[in-house]
């Protein structure tokens, strides 16, 4: 879901420099919410898992893009489906993206430890090989959604700024302790309105834990669709998230994000967007050394189970205080 969060900055700012190209975009129907606010876009749905599943769904998929009569084609994935794919495009330009492999093995082993190109500009890269240079150094973020009585009727319609807080991540090396994570909550819901986000099942079960007994705190995890939670956060003063896709969420929507790493880092390229190291809240790096242990946060070294437990609430809290200043 990040990955796909990280196109869109890239895409608005492509159709803002270049309005008589039409684009494209092919991506699973989950995701289609996230390219609605980008003029002269159309979403393609691959449905991976039922009709475009498999070897010939692919063929059957590129059969149907090419009754489209496109001209070029940006992969902005570069896995194995998207290279399949790309060898039923005979005949037309693919540019797919760099995803620096090397260099980010070399950051993650140790050999290295230098800030890497970001994925955005990865993105623009494969753009500008079409013959599109594409600047993204004066984004352009779309009006904050108008909330109607749905869903002020579940958060509330006071006055106090609204702090999103998402405290999942895909690995537990990326997630901030949620023992801790409710020391951040409790603190801030004084003076703030908090509003948690995360998946469906476990996580809206233990979320909502969390915000019944602490005031100004609002669980809505499974009780919107995507598309609805989008335009609530684009409504939120502050998000404050792991490295995760939240957090590319609410940037993609022009929304001020504080990110809180533990064994990844940012210089693999993933901060988000339009936001500087000042956003970011690190582990110790003294302390466990071998931070960025991957690139994803899915290895987790002999004793760094407790990597983020290096990072104080009173630090998240401070920093969380001065972003809203």
């Amino acid at each position: 879901m990040g990955d796909v969060a990280m196109t869109i900055p890239v895409l608005r700012a492509f159709t803002a420099q270049y309005p008589n190209v039409k684009l494209t975009v092919v991506t699973k129907p989950f995701f289609r919410p996230f390219f609605k606010t980008i003029p002269n876009v159309e979403v393609f749905e691959a449905n991976i898992k039922t009709k475009h599943k498999g070897v010939f769904g692919l063929w059957k998929l590129s059969k149907e893009l090419k009754a489209l009569q496109f001209d070029v084609v940006a992969d902005l994935h570069n896995v194995l489906r998207s290279r399949i794919l790309k060898l039923f495009f005979f005949g037309k330009q693919v540019v797919q993206i760099d995803k620096g492999r090397q260099e980010k093995k070399a950051l993650t082993n140790g050999q290295s430890f230098k800030q890497l190109k970001t994925t955005h500009q990865r993105y623009a890269d494969v753009f500008e090989k079409l013959g599109f240079k594409i600047d993204l150094t004066h984004p352009v973020f779309p009006k904050k959604a108008n909330l109607s009585s749905k869903y002020l009727d579940v958060i509330g319609s006071d006055l106090k700024p609204w702090i999103g807080i998402a405290p999942y991540a895909a690995f537990v090396g990326k997630m901030y302790p949620i023992d801790l994570m409710k020391t951040v909550i409790e603190a801030l819901s004084k003076t703030h309105k908090i509003i948690l986000f995360g998946a469906g099942n476990n996580e809206a079960q233990n979320l909502e834990a969390i915000a019944n007994p602490i005031e100004n705190t609002i669980n809505l995890a499974g009780k919107f669709s995507l598309e609805e939670e989008l335009d609530i956060i684009s409504n939120l003063d502050l998000m404050l998230a792991m490295d995760s896709g939240n957090a590319h969420l609410a940037s993609m929507l022009g929304v001020k994000v504080i990110t809180i790493w533990g064994v990844t880092h940012p210089y693999a390229g993933f901060l988000p967007f339009n936001h500087t190291m000042d956003s970011v809240i690190l582990a110790d790096r003294k302390v466990y050394p071998k931070i960025p242990t991957s690139v994803y946060g899915n290895k987790l070294p002999e004793g760094y189970q407790n990597a983020m437990r290096s990072i104080s609430p009173e630090v998240i809290i401070e920093k969380a205080i001065t972003a809203l200043k």
